[in-house]
């Protein structure tokens, strides 16, 4: 049975912020059950040793994630989430003590995309000490800055430069991270811990004109996405559904994921053809 790199699971698509680069979504507001959890991963257990809490919303807000980490811990089943940062400190002691979770990507571009109550020390401070600790149990955290601009686009970074200061100092580098991060996108600070700078990017949207449709996708190749309602997507920037395979709830995986339209839609990038229209319209695959 094929097995993919990873499975997008939209455990919510409610969000404690409004960042600026989020297209948000128009879907109800959901806290996806227990119940619903466990039939989903059990689900796709057979086909990926990876879940990541990620599609739309804030997966630490989710009053059942020790439940959801536990389960994912019987399954054997590692997990990986991304995360704004600002809970971090309230959950930190479920995070630091599952044995499931593999990896914390926090989004450090999320406090300038907002209009915080909080100040920047505060929140730095609050990742750092996270963290630091979290690398210790061997957690991988990711630290990310995806504001930079690119040709077309204009990223929220006034704040970067002091961003990572802070972390420089909190971390006691002994090195200047912004001259670091001028040659390279991605660093290793130490065990377990990396900084990632990329390009703000787009997402698709079916309303925009079309970008290309000469594109390959890792989208039902090494991923797939599952959002809270149990709509099975090709990948996490289809944050609207607007690609249903299929529901999960209605119908096995294996049927959802060798249905026509997701055989259609792999074939068409085996070809490096989009045959689906917001996929069309995606700028981030031209990245491939």
């Amino acid at each position: 049975m094929k097995k993919f790199k990873k499975v997008y699971l939209e455990i919510t698509n409610i969000c404690n912020l409004n960042c600026s680069f989020c297209p948000k979504t128009t879907r109800m507001g959901k806290l996806m059950s227990i119940d619903s959890f466990t039939y989903i991963i059990e689900e796709i257990r057979p086909y990926t040793d990876h879940v990541y809490f990620h599609l739309m919303g804030e997966p630490c807000i989710h009053p059942d994630l020790e439940e959801f980490l536990t389960i994912c811990s019987k399954k054997q089943l590692k997990v990986n989430m991304t995360t704004n940062g600002t809970l971090l400190s309230e959950v930190k002691e479920i995070l630091l003590e599952a044995p499931a979770l593999r990896k914390v990507s926090i989004s450090l571009h999320s406090f300038e995309a907002n209009d915080q109550t909080i100040d920047l020390q505060e929140y730095i401070d609050a990742i750092v000490a996270f963290v630091i600790e979290a690398t210790q149990n061997k957690i991988i955290c990711e630290l990310r800055l995806w504001n930079m601009n690119g040709e077309k686009i204009q990223g929220s970074n006034v704040l970067n430069q002091e961003i990572l200061k802070m972390i420089e100092v909190k971390l006691n580098l002994g090195f200047r991270l912004e001259d670091s991060l001028s040659h390279v996108h991605r660093k290793k600070l130490a065990d377990f811990l990396y900084i990632g700078m990329e390009e703000k990017f787009e997402w698709p949207e079916i309303a925009v004109p079309v970008v290309n449709d000469e594109v390959f996708c890792y989208g039902l190749r090494d991923q797939f996405g599952i959002l809270v309602d149990g709509t099975v997507v090709p990948c996490c920037l289809d944050n609207e559904g607007n690609i249903p395979l299929g529901n999960i709830f209605d119908f096995s995986l294996n049927n959802i994921l060798h249905s026509e339209r997701a055989r259609n839609l792999y074939n068409g990038f085996s070809r490096r053809r989009a045959v689906e229209d917001l996929c069309k319209r995606c700028e981030y695959a031209k990245r491939y």
